[in-house]
């Protein structure tokens, strides 16, 4: 299923592919430089039993449909959820973990809290490790750094022995304190694994030596718990892309929008838990710069789920604290929020006769009713396809017909258990129910940071986000969209331009004096060092170097600290009134006379990707208007209207058209409501204003 979107770019010399691998589809983009196609795009459905054949299977046809051999690819960057999806279901390796006696019960206490408050059915989550695979040790640091405990070779033997009575096919070392001298548990699990030469394993501090030990030894843990499975997705990748005869690099995009070589996404798999959201939020910013788009608020809807992101000023909303799977992850990502429903989140009648829509997705295999493959629950495309938003006759370019009577009668039969009248009430509530959920998560992420909806673009892609977008932006109070030309492949999109990038920190948690900022220049020119190596061994860097530091400091006393990008100098007196200007710009007052605390010192390196700047397109602004291409009903927000039909091909720069409207292309399908105008820019991005 391939599709052909004439924008011309900017890149560097090689062909470059990035592949997105989500839950109904697998999206691959190839950047053909010097090529007056520009861009092509590629769907290949997903194969959940082997999600690697997707991969071969796409790029095999990419690169004829392009007309290219295997030898021609400069690099593949790849995006998965893999480790993700291990997480959320609980599908990852037997582990164990080894950490400083007494902290035997660190992951089931966590933080004492409950996932909900007031909820007196809420259960706490299982915790990741079991108690019975948590093996005690006499090993533990102070917190200046100094060895309280070192454990003896009779130590290690008992720990070994306990360790590999477990069974555990992997395993996560936490010292109490490790994060002050990250040597000392690097040491401690070398010698370990000397005596068990068949059992990874892994130092919590190597992964991410910053303070809360609970929280350390759950990043060290999920590490370990999913990269038995991605090493074996990783070489069976590699074997498929060797019977292709293909010797490029291969890169996996990582959840701070950035990507990483291969070997270290091996060794490192929690990076890439976020890959696929994250390189979508790349791409949307990157739009966002070349169209002068100062605040935009992402809005990802695929086939299992929809998310979102905010970014102000061409960068993305960073989080180094987020929940994935009900687990706290301290890693920095881009802060990907999930708001609700995809396009293959099923519709249902609840046993007490209430509309649900979601969480269970029909995902590629069986996939919604209309894909005639055996699904027999109706979901959020079928509805789309029974109001007559998505046409069945040119799904996909006409690429792949759908089944719009089977939607039907599926509807109808939920609509039976709603004591409803007809499918078209069962499909309009299911989309009003998704709309509305949507809505009070996307309020709630911008209220939460003050952020004003009308204020804002929304930037719809994924298969169903165009087609969803203006309905949720006029929920919330949003009267712009921007729809990119690659709306559907927009991921892989994101990932084929990605830098390579890796965030390093280090935890000081000392007051903020001389003898403080001396430990903190130390620190950072250890990580700078530390990043330097790193991006040294990722393969050739194909633009500049950036570092960008910041420091975590605090008033002391208080809970949390504040992120400080450190651009005044780098004495007392600089990182003094920078944090106090940082304190006042996010609560309105600075405390003068309270001391301050200085957390952890962060240091992110970046090696600049390709180039894909969009090339302006003519100004056809005084050609002849294109009319529709047809016409058809529609049912919007209960009524039936007559809407024009538009071919997104046939489009040019400066055409203006009034909803209600549909406008097709191969991969997508964007809504224009009544209320709504659109019109496209010189970009080839549709945009679409509320008036």
């Amino acid at each position: 299923m391939t599709a052909d979107v004439p924008v011309g770019l900017t890149a560097a010399p090689g062909a470059r592919v990035g592949i997105d691998v989500g839950g109904t589809f697998t999206d691959f983009v190839l950047a053909l430089p010097g090529d007056a196609r520009g861009l092509l795009h590629h769907k290949e459905p997903s194969t959940p039993g082997d999600p690697a054949r997707a991969v071969a299977d796409g790029l095999a046809a990419v690169l004829d449909r392009a007309g290219l051999r295997s030898g021609d690819l400069a690099s593949i960057t790849h995006g998965t959820t893999i480790g993700l999806n291990a997480i959320i279901q609980r599908r990852g390796a037997r582990i164990a973990l080894v950490v400083t006696e007494g902290y035997r019960d660190i992951l089931e206490i966590g933080r004492s809290r409950m996932p909900s408050s007031f909820d007196l059915h809420a259960v706490k989550e299982e915790p990741l490790v079991p108690r019975d695979r948590i093996v005690e040790i006499a090993a533990r640091l102070g917190p200046d750094g100094r060895p309280v405990h070192t454990p003896d070779d009779r130590e290690l033997a008992r720990v070994a022995e306990e360790l590999a009575a477990t069974g555990a096919e992997a395993a996560a070392v936490l010292v109490l304190h490790g994060h002050t001298d990250p040597a000392f548990e690097a040491r401690l699990t070398e010698r370990l694994g000397a005596l068990l030469p068949g059992l990874p394993l892994t130092s919590s501090a190597a992964i991410w030596p910053e303070v809360r030990e609970f929280e350390r030894a759950l990043v060290a843990c999920l590490n370990v718990y999913i990269q038995p499975l991605m090493r074996r997705y990783f070489d069976r990748l590699e074997a498929l892309l060797d019977g292709l005869g293909v010797t490029a690099p291969v890169y996996i995009a990582a959840s701070n929008g950035g990507s990483l070589s291969l070997r270290s996404a091996a060794e490192r798999p929690i990076e890439t838990v976020l890959s696929g959201p994250a390189a979508g939020v790349t791409a949307a910013t990157r739009l966002g710069r070349a169209a002068g788009i100062q605040r935009l608020v992402t809005f990802d809807m695929g086939g299992t789920s929809s998310d979102i992101a905010i970014a102000v000023d061409g960068e993305p909303e960073f989080a180094t604290h987020t929940t994935i799977g009900g687990l706290p992850l301290i890693l920095p990502v881009v802060a990907v929020s999930a708001i609700g429903a995809g396009g293959g989140s099923v519709v249902r009648a609840d046993e007490y006769g209430v509309l649900k829509v979601g969480p269970d997705s029909a995902g590629a295999d069986p996939g919604p009713v209309a894909y005639g493959r055996g699904g027999i629950r109706p979901t959020v495309t079928d509805c789309y396809l029974h109001t007559g938003v998505i046409d069945p006759a040119t799904f996909l370019g006409g690429r792949m017909a759908l089944d719009a009577p089977a939607a039907a009668r599926a509807l109808g039969r939920v609509a039976e258990g709603l004591g409803f009248d007809s499918a078209d009430q069962a499909a309009d509530g299911a989309l009003r129910v998704a709309t509305a959920g949507m809505a009070v998560e996307l309020q709630k992420t911008l209220a939460g940071r003050g952020l004003d909806p009308a204020e804002f673009t929304l930037v719809p892609f994924g298969g169903a986000g165009p087609t969803h977008a203006a309905v949720l932006a006029e929920e919330v109070g949003i009267r712009e969209i921007v729809v990119p030309p690659t709306a559907a492949t927009f991921c892989a999109l994101g990932a084929v331009g990605a830098d390579l990038r890796r965030d390093f920190a280090r935890s000081l948690r000392r007051d903020l004096d001389d003898t403080s900022v001396d430990a903190l220049r130390s620190i950072l020119a250890g990580l700078e060092s530390q990043a330097r190596t790193w991006l040294s061994e990722q393969g050739p860097a194909t633009g500049a170097t950036h570092l960008t530091l910041a420091v975590d400091m605090s008033y002391t006393g208080q809970a949390y600290e504040l992120r400080v990008p450190l651009t005044s100098p780098l004495t007392p007196a600089g990182l003094t009134e920078a944090f106090h200007q940082e304190h006042e710009r996010l609560y309105g007052f600075r405390d003068a006379g309270a001391a301050i605390r200085i957390g952890t010192a962060r240091l992110a390196i970046s090696a600049a990707g390709p180039d894909l700047t969009p090339a302006r397109l003519p100004d056809t602004a005084n050609a002849a208007p294109t009319g529709p291409a047809g016409h058809r009903t529609v049912l919007l927000s209960g009524r039936r209207v007559t809407a024009d039909v538009h071919k997104r091909d046939a489009l040019r720069t400066g055409h203006i058209l009034t909803g209600p409207a549909v406008v097709e292309q191969d991969d997508t399908t964007v809504l224009v409501p009544p209320g709504w105008s659109a019109t496209v820019d010189r970009l080839g991005n549709l945009r679409l204003r509320y008036s």
